[in-house]
């Protein structure tokens, strides 16, 4: 049995990755376009069988912002603070309401700032960032935040990894 000196040798804090496109318009421009190819499809009627459907057009305009958006993408590594870090920011970010844990106003925010290893950024950086990300991506950051805290589970379930190795001769 390994005893506590190995096991802390070999400890390493829980990491997750949140990419976040830092695009917000070309995420509005894949919405129109997809909604307007929508109703190309549906209203178009063609006039013989050698048109082309319009819709063709509108497809690798969206194929473009797509990769567009995909390029756009930043990836923000969270990692676990420690006990005592996470404890005092905690007890720095109290709630006035007996029910919550936290002030919701401004742990989310500290959390995400403290958590963030790449990059690097400052809780004001971070209040800077949340006006130009959407509120669903603020989200994401905050739960990877929190889960990197939080979470008991060590490897997370992947149905997507436990189907392709089983298509591989049903190793698991």
């Amino acid at each position: 049995m390994a005893s506590i000196t190995d096991i802390l040798t070999r400890a390493r804090p829980r990491e997750r990755t949140v990419m976040v496109c830092i695009r917000g318009d070309l995420a509005g421009e894949a919405e129109r376009l997809t909604a307007e190819l929508a109703r190309t499809s549906e209203d178009w009627e063609p006039a013989d069988l050698t048109e082309v459907h319009p819709g063709r057009e509108l497809a690798a305009q969206l194929k473009t912002v797509r990769e567009q958006i995909k390029a756009a993408e930043v990836p923000f590594l969270l990692r676990y603070i420690g006990d005592r870090a996470y404890s005092d920011l905690l007890a720095a970010h109290p709630s006035d309401k007996d029910t919550e844990l936290f002030n919701s106003d401004t742990f989310p925010r500290a959390l995400i700032a403290a958590s963030c290893v790449d990059p690097v950024m400052t809780e004001d950086q971070a209040a800077e960032l949340f006006e130009v990300i959407t509120q669903g991506q603020i989200k994401a950051l905050f739960d990877a935040a929190w889960d990197v805290h939080n979470s008991a589970d060590v490897v997370p379930f992947s149905l997507a990894a436990s189907a392709l190795l089983a298509g591989l001769g049903g190793e698991r």
